[in-house]
C-alpha cells in the first residue's frame, strides 16, 4: 500500500492550479472560450504585436497552453508539457518585457510566474498522485527533461527571433518627426 505525503499533495495542487490556468488561457485563443478571442481575434492580436502568421501563431500558443496545461494538471507527460507551457509563457513575457516587470503596469511577471511554475513542475515530476506514476512514468523518463527543453527553447528562440525581426523591420520603414509641432 502506498501512503502519498505533503510533497506528492503539494504536487498536485501545483499542477492542477497552474495546469487549469494555462489550459483555459488556451481555450481562450483556441475557441474563444472564457471570453477569448478564438483563433481569428487572437491571430489578428498576434500580428499587432509581431508574430506572424497571426493565425497560425495563435494556434501553436493555444495548443501549447492548452495542451500543455491539460498535461500538467493530469500529470501525464510532464517534462513535455512543462516545457511547451514554458516556452509558451517565455514568447508572451516578450511582448509584456518593454512594460516592465509588474502585471498592473502590463509587465510580464504573470507569464514568468506561470513559465517558472510549469518549468519547475517539468524538472521535479509529478509526484505519486499522476497518470505519469500510474503508468510506470513512460513519458517521464530523466533524458526527456533536458530533451524537452532543448526542443521547447530552440522553438521558443525562433519564434520569438522572428518576431523581433518583423518588429525591427516594421520600424525601419517608419520615420520620426523632428520637430513636435
Amino acid at each position: 500500500m502506498t501512503c502519498y505525503d505533503r510533497r506528492d499533495l503539494g504536487l498536485l495542487l501545483l499542477r492542477l492550479g497552474t495546469g487549469g490556468v494555462l489550459a483555459a488561457h488556451g481555450a481562450q485563443k483556441l475557441f474563444g472560450w472564457f471570453g477569448g478571442g478564438g483563433i481569428e481575434g487572437t491571430g489578428k492580436f498576434m500580428e499587432s504585436v509581431g508574430y506572424r502568421p497571426g493565425k497560425a501563431s495563435a494556434m501553436a500558443a493555444g495548443l501549447a497552453e492548452a495542451g500543455g496545461g491539460l498535461l500538467l494538471a493530469m500529470g501525464l507527460a510532464t517534462p513535455a508539457a512543462g516545457a511547451a507551457a514554458a516556452g509558451a509563457m517565455a514568447g508572451a513575457a516578450a511582448v509584456h518585457a518593454p512594460n516592465g516587470f509588474f502585471a498592473q503596469t502590463g509587465g510580464y511577471e504573470y507569464a514568468a510566474s506561470l513559465g517558472l511554475t510549469s518549468a519547475g513542475l517539468a524538472v521535479t515530476g509529478p509526484g505519486r498522485l499522476s497518470l505519469d506514476h500510474a503508468l510506470g512514468h513512460a513519458v517521464n523518463r530523466g533524458w526527456m527533461v533536458p530533451a524537452a527543453f532543448a526542443t521547447a527553447a530552440a522553438a521558443t528562440a525562433v519564434v520569438v527571433g522572428a518576431r523581433v525581426k518583423h518588429l525591427r523591420e516594421e520600424k525601419e520603414g517608419q520615420q520620426e518627426a523632428l520637430f513636435e509641432e
